[in-house]
């Protein structure tokens, strides 16, 4: 999910904690709960920081090891440490408890969407990714939201988050149905598809969509039911040649094809230089396909550029690559 969901979601945690009769009886441990739960709600997403080292590194690494179980075990830990540092009075397991339940609910919910995670890292180190729930889902913020206003204004808190957990869970049994419902009628058109990549939108009915069958990728776009296919490419197996097994020592390459589950590729050769571009076709936006991985290779096989991330233009896609020659 988007930041702005899992703080809101960290304050639902802090109300509904307010259940602990510890906390009922004593105000520095609620305070300190609030915070931890907040705090907590968005600590696997502190892997962001690899973003400041390179794209590959970041799709490696954002929403892989950082939410894997061990990893919330550590996070629950380091953020609750911090937080009782400045109230050493109140007991540490209540805290800890209700920390850890605002960091596992944040992995939880991350894994219903297109992006996904390796929740089940190191044991299974398969991305995983349900595509039933926008990244960012107005309904649910809106939820929580109103749950916020609602304490404000005096609600109880546990009955009021009570309330509003249930219909999201309501919300999340609509929306695998919603799917269903869309990937059934493809099933039965493509009757030899061997998977089928949804991605949920912002729009409740609008739904990205990627069916592979044994020799054609299909990238449509579901409206209302409506099905289109918007693209269709002839599949092509990655050959065994020195130029790809070059550009698949590349760093940024390896990052790419490790995260994009359905990908096609494209090599163009010119006179001093071979291209080799790495297509998602999960995220089709107004006729383009913005995330790409590229390397470009000497006659000899030799990487001269390379690069990996989201880019919405041939130009900017450039810019990204000079400045690495």
């Amino acid at each position: 999910m988007d930041t702005a969901t899992h703080i809101t979601m960290g304050v639902a945690i802090g109300g509904i904690a307010t259940i602990d009769p510890a906390i009922q009886q004593d105000s520095a441990l609620f305070q300190a709960v609030f915070i931890g739960a907040i705090v907590g709600s968005h600590a696997p997403d502190f892997d962001t920081f690899f973003k400041f080292k390179d794209n590959a590194t970041y799709i490696r690494h954002h929403r892989g090891s950082s939410h894997s179980p061990l990893a919330v075990l550590i996070w629950s830990i380091v953020v609750s440490l911090a937080v009782y540092l400045f109230s050493m009075e109140i007991p540490f397991l209540n805290l800890w408890l209700w920390v850890l339940i605002a960091v596992s609910l944040h992995v939880f919910v991350d894994i219903f969407n297109a992006y996904g995670t390796q929740a089940f890292r190191p044991f299974i180190n398969k991305w995983v990714a349900l595509g039933w729930i926008n990244t960012f889902d107005p309904f649910m913020f809106m939820m929580f939201v109103a749950g916020g206003i609602a304490w404000l204004l005096g609600a109880d808190p546990a009955q009021t988050y009570g309330i509003i957990f249930f219909i999201v869970f309501l919300y999340y049994i609509k929306r695998f149905y919603d799917k269903k419902e869309i990937t059934d009628i493809l099933y039965k058109h493509f009757n030899d598809a061997t998977k089928i990549i949804t991605q949920p939108t912002i729009r409740q009915n609008a739904w990205r969509i990627v069916i592979e069958t044994p020799d054609y990728y299909h990238v449509a776009f579901s409206n209302d039911g409506q099905i289109d296919i918007k693209d269709t490419f002839k599949k092509r197996p990655l050959p065994d040649t020195a130029e790809m097994n070059a550009a698949f020592s590349d760093k940024n390459v390896q990052a790419f094809r490790g995260f994009s589950p359905i990908y096609r590729y494209e090599i163009d050769r010119f006179d001093d230089y071979i291209e080799i571009r790495f297509i998602d076709l999960r995220y089709r936006s107004n006729g383009h396909y913005p995330f790409v991985a590229v390397v470009t290779l000497d006659k000899f096989y030799n990487i001269l550029t390379s690069y990996t991330g989201w880019v919405y233009t041939e130009h900017k896609l450039q810019q990204k690559l000079e400045p690495l020659q």
